[in-house]
């Protein structure tokens, strides 16, 4: 049952944020008697669509054990508690998967269902659910997003040729993985040479552009504004959902230019670069919970050389460039010493038609 929640949960992905994704099972005399998600944020949770289920379906809900892959909540947001509801339902169990990761909240959703004469058994699955909301969980703690570093390159590590060339490396059935986690995410960052290289459109595509409530937020990191004016970013159809993310230094016309086609952060600097850290708080108090990273070598040795990166989604193909000037996945100066070394762990290995996905947590310094 609980793996049927966790399905469930899974149908409204790339939808709920800056919520999690939820999903319910309520069941009565070994039977499915109503079932449930959350659709996205402001929009009843599991639990109430669960219940409302088995309502439109003719059950009464009293008595029955409740499925839910995330502990039911306990406070007032953008609708009543869960708990309540569950309470007044009249259900006799309550089995849960994931504990709330806010500390203010978590287990107080389960003591108040206990206090209520409702059995509860809390960890069924815990991994499986904890890993669905990583993202959530990391933001709802921190206030910054989940940050994940996306790469696809050849076997000896180049993203393109000397020559800039770079479509395509890998096969289809990487790309349509790659396109899942950008549609999983909230925003996502590249470099200005990137821009610069590939004019890119950074957009959601294929079967998840459908299933998203709101544009992908497109962010450049620009120091000196040096962004074309005629650059897709600044002038397609979701040119509002782009921010142009520059220095004090860039160049105030070209400034006062941006901002009346698209968004523009000032930011400060830092040894001579845009103060990340700085840049992931603010993201951070603008509810983007998930940012990838598919910046060029220098961008992404930027976030993973510096502690900024929590995951790595590296895309192999099975195949060699070569090149002393063909750009690498990682540049940057690189480390001076093997302690220093990024580390990665949880690792997984997924095989793609020929192609390898390495997917992995960055393990903290």
């Amino acid at each position: 049952m609980m793996r049927r929640a966790l399905k469930l949960a899974q149908r409204a992905y790339g939808a709920t944020s800056p919520n999690p994704m939820v999903g319910a099972v309520l069941v009565k005399a070994g039977k499915i008697i109503g079932e449930g998600w959350h659709h996205r944020a402001g929009l009843p949770h599991a639990e109430i669509e669960a219940l409302r289920d088995a309502e439109r379906k003719g059950h009464n809900p009293k008595g029955a054990t409740f499925y839910v892959t995330l502990e039911p909540c306990s406070t007032h947001g953008r609708t009543p508690p869960c708990s309540d509801a569950l309470i007044k339902a009249g259900i006799k169990r309550l089995v849960t998967g994931a504990i709330d990761s806010n500390p203010t909240h978590a287990g107080n959703g389960l003591k108040i269902l206990q206090r209520a004469k409702i059995a509860v058994t809390s960890g069924v699955l815990e991994t499986e659910c904890t890993r669905l909301n990583e993202a959530f969980n990391h933001w709802i703690i921190h206030r910054t997003p989940f940050v994940i570093v996306k790469s696809a390159m050849s076997l000896d590590g180049r993203i393109a040729t000397k020559t800039g060339e770079s479509k395509w490396i890998t096969n289809d059935k990487s790309r349509a993985v790659g396109m899942k986690i950008r549609a999983g995410s909230d925003a996502i960052i590249v470099g200005i040479n990137t821009v610069l290289r590939d004019n890119p459109s950074l957009t959601v595509r294929g079967e998840y552009a459908s299933k998203r409530t709101f544009p992908l937020r497109r962010i450049v990191l620009d120091p000196s504004a040096r962004i074309q004016l005629d650059a897709k970013l600044l002038i397609d159809e979701f040119k509002t959902a782009t921010t142009v993310v520059v220095s004090g230094s860039a160049p105030k016309r070209k400034i006062e230019t941006l901002r009346k086609r698209v968004n523009v952060i000032v930011a400060p600097e830092r040894r001579g670069k845009i103060d990340i850290r700085w840049l992931l708080k603010k993201l951070g108090q603008e509810n983007v919970t998930q940012l990838l990273i598919e910046g060029g070598g220098e961008t992404n040795a930027h976030f993973l050389l510096n502690g900024f990166a929590h995951r790595v989604a590296f895309f192999f193909a099975p195949i060699v460039i070569g090149g002393r000037e063909a750009p690498r996945a990682v540049g940057g100066d690189g480390i001076l010493k093997l302690e220093d070394k990024i580390v990665l762990e949880d690792v997984e290995w997924h095989s793609l038609g020929g192609d390898l996905l390495l997917n992995a947590r960055v393990k903290a310094r």
